[in-house]
């Protein structure tokens, strides 16, 4: 059980530490983010609702008093990935742009994966 628990943190953290980088550089409306919604036909100011909203669920799933919230959060990180894989996907962007957002939501399954079986265990015990 320890193992699992250090894995999770690990695991956790380390997404939790994209969301936040990648949340401030949507609140500072890096170029690199401007340029992906102007191409995508998203306005500019999505990058600060977007970015701020990661910024909350990285909060969101480093702590573990409010589970709901916890889902939540998650829930959102993984409609935010699959949002922005269709969005590519449907102006046409080609496979090597698709991929990111598939591999950021694979990313985000390992600590949402090992907090369950954490719980399971913590249940059955």
């Amino acid at each position: 059980m320890k193992k699992l628990k250090t894995w999770y943190w690990i695991a956790t953290i380390i997404f939790a530490l994209m969301m936040i980088m990648d949340g401030i550089g949507g609140i500072t409306q890096q170029e690199a983010g401007k340029e992906v919604l102007k191409h995508l036909g998203y306005p500019i100011y999505l990058l600060i609702i977007v970015g701020i909203a990661k910024l909350l669920g990285a909060v969101s799933i480093l702590q573990n008093k409010y589970t709901a919230i916890k889902e939540w959060a998650y829930a959102g990180f993984a409609i935010n990935f699959i949002g922005a894989f269709a969005s590519r996907a449907f102006v046409g962007d080609r496979v090597s742009l698709l991929i990111p957002p598939l591999v950021a939501l694979v990313i985000m399954f390992i600590p949402y994966i090992l907090w369950k079986k954490i719980k399971a265990n913590v249940k059955n015990s």
